[in-house]
């Protein structure tokens, strides 16, 4: 297993508001995928910016946040949309 603070893009803070959510690893992330590690994280208070979902993403790829093609992060911004919709609708 991978720790997660040892993923890129993720430093102690991130870490630490990962930990509060159980995802520990970079296999449990993963697993979960960027977006409902997001929703775990707004739904535990902390804040979720478009740039934690970059960062999560690039994790996940292996490689900076800011080398993800744009294409992609204009996918990750409609699938967080339409996740945020789906949770709201839920509450």
């Amino acid at each position: 297993m991978t720790p997660i603070i040892n993923a890129a893009n993720l430093g102690p803070k991130s870490a630490a508001w990962l930990s509060k959510i159980g995802v520990t690893s970079l296999e449990q992330l993963r697993e979960l995928g960027s977006i409902e590690v997001m929703l775990r994280l707004k739904q535990s208070g902390i804040p979720a910016s478009l740039n934690l979902l970059y960062a999560l993403e690039g994790a996940l790829e292996g490689r900076h946040w800011q080398d993800i093609k744009r294409e992609r992060k204009g996918e990750l911004v409609l699938m967080w949309d339409a996740a945020l919709s789906l949770d709201a609708r839920h509450k």
